[in-house]
C-alpha cells in the first residue's frame, strides 16, 4: 500500500503533521491490474470536468444576476445543457472509479468486522452476481435509447440548447460498458486474493454476468443475421418476430426464450472448455 503524503507545519520549533492527503487512485496500486490502472488514468482525465463544470455554473450566476440570461432568443440555455452533459459524464465515469478505489459508500454495517477473506467473498459476489449484470443490462437499454438518437439526430427541447443530444447519449451507454470494464478487473483483483485465477474460476464465479453477456452476443448477432436475410426495409421489430427470438417449452410447461436457452448451453459449453483447456501445472497438487 502506498504511503500517504503529508503537509506538515513548524508550530513552536515542533513540525508535525496538518492535513492527510489522500488519492483513492494510489491506495493499493500494488495490487492493481492493468485493467485497473487503465480506470484510474481515465478516471483522472475526466476528474477535469468537475472544475469546469464549476466554472459554468458561476459564469451562469453572474450571467443572470446581471440579466444577461432570460427568456427570448438571446437566452443561455445552452449553459444550462452544458451543465447536465459535464455532470453527466464526470458522475458515470467516477462510478468505475469507485468501483476500482473502493471508495463508494458502504451500507453493510456488518462488512468491517469480517475477516478478510469472507470481505473478499463479499465483494466478488456483489460485483459479479449483482452489480456487473445490473450493468450490463443498463448498457442493453441505453443501446436503443443512443440509437434511436442518433437516428433522429435528436437536440436540446430549447432552441438555444445543445443540440446534440445524441452525443450525450451515445456517451451514456459507452460510459456503462466502462464501468462493466472496471467492474471485471475489480472482480479479477478480488478473486486472485482468494484462488489461482484461471480462465474457467474467472468465467465460473462471475457466472451470471457471463451468460448475461453471452446471451446479448447471441441475441444481437441473431438480429443482425435475420436483417441481412430479411427483405430491404425490414425493420427492428418486425425482425424479432423471427422464430428464432420466440419461445420454446421446456419440462412442466415451462417456457423459457430460444436466445436464453442458447446462451445457457454456450456458457456451459465456454466454461467447460476453458476446464479441459487449463493449465494443470498451474493448480496446486
Amino acid at each position: 500500500m502506498s504511503q500517504t503524503p503529508q503537509e506538515t507545519v513548524d508550530v513552536g520549533g515542533l513540525e508535525g503533521p496538518i492535513v492527510a492527503i489522500t488519492d483513492p487512485g494510489e491506495i493499493g496500486r500494488a495490487e492493481h491490474n492493468r485493467g485497473d490502472r487503465f480506470v484510474v488514468h481515465v478516471s483522472n482525465v475526466f476528474a477535469w470536468l468537475f472544475p469546469i463544470l464549476m466554472v459554468v455554473i458561476v459564469a451562469q450566476v453572474f450571467l443572470r444576476n446581471f440579466g444577461r440570461i432570460g427568456i427570448g432568443p438571446g437566452n443561455q440555455a445552452w449553459m444550462d445543457d452544458l451543465q447536465w452533459w459535464l455532470y453527466g459524464a464526470a458522475v458515470l465515469i467516477g462510478v468505475a472509479y469507485a468501483v476500482t478505489t473502493n471508495s463508494h459508500v458502504r451500507v453493510d454495517i456488518f462488512y468491517d468486522g469480517y475477516p478478510e477473506r469472507k470481505q473478499r467473498k463479499i465483494d466478488i459476489f456483489g460485483l459479479s452476481w449483482l452489480f456487473l449484470p445490473f450493468i450490463i443490462l443498463c448498457w442493453d437499454v441505453t443501446l436503443a435509447y443512443a440509437l434511436q438518437s442518433i437516428a433522429s439526430g435528436e437536440g436540446s427541447s430549447s432552441p438555444n440548447g445543445l443540440h446534440g443530444l445524441y452525443y450525450l447519449k451515445s456517451f451514456v451507454n459507452i460510459a456503462f460498458l466502462f464501468i462493466g470494464i472496471a467492474i471485471w478487473f475489480a472482480y479479477l483483483r478480488m478473486l486472485a486474493k482468494l484462488v489461482r485465477p484461471l480462465m474457467w474460476r474467472k468465467l465460473f464465479y462471475a457466472l451470471p454476468s457471463v451468460a448475461f453477456a453471452i446471451n446479448l452476443v447471441i441475441y444481437y448477432a441473431g438480429l443482425g443475421i435475420v436483417l441481412l436475410m430479411s427483405e430491404p426495409g425490414t425493420t427492428t421489430r418486425q425482425a424479432t418476430r423471427h422464430w428464432f427470438f420466440d419461445e420454446i417449452d421446456l419440462i412442466a410447461n415451462q417456457e423459457m426464450k430460444i436466445t436464453v436457452l442458447a446462451a445457457l448451453i454456450v456458457t456451459a459449453l465456454v466454461i467447460g472448455a476453458a476446464y479441459l483447456l487449463r493449465d494443470k501445472s498451474e493448480e496446486p497438487a
